[in-house]
């Protein structure tokens, strides 16, 4: 079975999502064997499977312990999540980067609108201080595409942003401001500015460096020092090949080709249907085609209506890591 990736990127229906994760499933059950040996533990029978909600999800921690590919074609990178010290960390073999790029490209002018329109400044120093993270990759390719003489990164040098905030918002030009969590506070206990049509957006994470903090008091905080009215938010994990935006409130949306679905949090095998109850969060990302497109994360969450969720924390004992992870 060949399987053109970039038809994902034009999904507009239900039928037409369904289709293409049938067949994404039957070509990963055939060609993954992470994948398809855990289906055959659970004694899936694959051709008997005609909705994506009865598809089965691969635990995340596969991704710890395993190399989850469905192709024998070279790597072309691999990506890392993040972790502490001793800690085993997850690896995304990427076979095929355009698909990828394809991907946030798509979702992030779905939501945001075209790159090169922006100035892009981004705060992550975290993911810049070690190797294989995808986030990173996204932004340098954001940041390449803005082509705007002040986008870039900076590290620790908040003075330099605070001067480039100021200079960005007297000429009113457009920007997004992309942050980890406890930088862009690192930031604001030094500096504050009223910018009300900056794009603040975090991706979450103290990554050890600060105490966990409830969403609404951390964007409260975020609010009040950057001038704006919402805090715009990623959400995205090393494990996936596309990412969901919120523009405020912690609800997150997805382009076409991702669904979210509800887990039990007691019987994992049982997808939950009633909306804003509490379960575990399944990602169908079909953009993932050479890996796994059907992952049972760690998070838990709840579903706000088609293709909107909220994050609502993790697990007991799940890794802190990845991309928006506060605790609500």
């Amino acid at each position: 079975m060949n399987i053109n990736a970039g038809h994902f990127f034009s999904i507009q229906t239900e039928a037409a999502f369904n289709e293409a994760a049938l067949d994404v499933f039957r070509f990963q059950a055939a060609n993954n064997s992470i994948y398809r040996a855990y289906i055959s533990h659970l004694k899936v029978d694959v051709e008997g499977i005609s909705n994506y909600k009865d598809i089965p999800f691969l635990p995340i921690s596969f991704f710890k312990s395993h190399s989850v590919v469905s192709s024998n074609q070279p790597i072309e990178i691999t990506f890392r999540s993040s972790g502490t010290t001793g800690q085993i960390t997850s690896k995304h073999l990427v076979q095929d980067l355009s698909i990828y790029e394809d991907s946030y490209n798509k979702a992030f002018e779905l939501f945001y609108g075209k790159a090169d329109d922006y100035c892009i400044l981004a705060l992550l120093p975290s993911y810049l201080e070690r190797d294989g993270s995808s986030l990173i990759y996204m932004v340098d390719d954001l940041l390449k595409q803005s082509s705007h003489a002040k986008s870039g990164y900076f590290l620790h040098n908040h003075e330099e942003l605070y001067q480039t905030l100021q200079e960005l918002k007297l000429v009113k030009q457009k920007t997004i401001l992309i942050g980890v969590t406890y930088a862009l506070l690192d930031f604001t206990e030094q500096y504050q500015i009223d910018f009300p049509e900056l794009i603040v957006m975090e991706t979450g994470g103290m990554k050890g460096k600060r105490k966990e903090m409830v969403r609404a008091e951390l964007h409260q905080l975020l609010c009040a020092s950057f001038g704006v009215k919402h805090i715009h938010s990623e959400y995205g994990m090393t494990e996936l090949l596309s990412q969901g935006y919120s523009k405020g409130d912690g609800i997150f949306e997805c382009p076409p080709w991702i669904k979210i679905l509800l887990r039990d949090t007691s019987d994992p095998l049982t997808i939950l249907s009633a909306e804003y109850t509490t379960g575990g969060i399944n990602v169908i990302d079909l953009a993932n085609i050479n890996s796994c497109s059907f992952i049972a994360t760690q998070d838990l969450g709840k579903i706000h209506g088609e293709n909107r969720f909220e994050i609502m924390g993790r697990f007991d004992n799940a890794d802190i890591r990845g991309c928006n992870l506060l605790v609500q």
